[in-house]
C-alpha cells in the first residue's frame, strides 16, 4: 500500500506528491475534484492551496474534509465514483 507522505501545490490542479515508496509525480487532481465536497476547492483557489497530507490517513485533505483516496493518487485504482457509472 502505496500512500501520500509529502504534497506541493504546484500551477491549476497539480500537486507535486511524494509516495511512501521514496516516488514523487505531479499529479492533476482537477478531474478527480467531483462531488458537493469538492465545490469550495474548486471554486476557490486560495481553498485548493490549503491541502495538507494527513499522516494518519496517509493521504491529501482539505480544511472541509474532503480527501482523495492515495491509491486513485497513485494511480493504482480508479475513483469509486467513476467505477460506478
Amino acid at each position: 500500500m502505496v500512500r501520500v507522505t509529502s504534497v506541493e501545490v504546484s500551477e491549476g490542479y497539480e500537486l507535486l506528491l511524494g509516495f511512501t515508496n521514496g516516488e514523487r509525480k505531479v499529479i492533476d487532481v482537477g478531474w478527480l475534484l467531483h462531488g458537493p465536497v469538492f465545490d469550495p476547492i474548486r471554486e476557490d483557489p486560495k481553498f485548493f492551496r490549503m491541502v495538507r497530507v494527513d499522516e494518519e490517513c496517509g493521504t491529501i485533505v482539505w480544511p472541509n474534509g474532503a480527501d482523495i483516496d492515495p491509491d486513485v493518487l497513485y494511480g493504482s485504482y480508479l475513483p469509486a465514483w467513476l467505477e460506478a457509472s
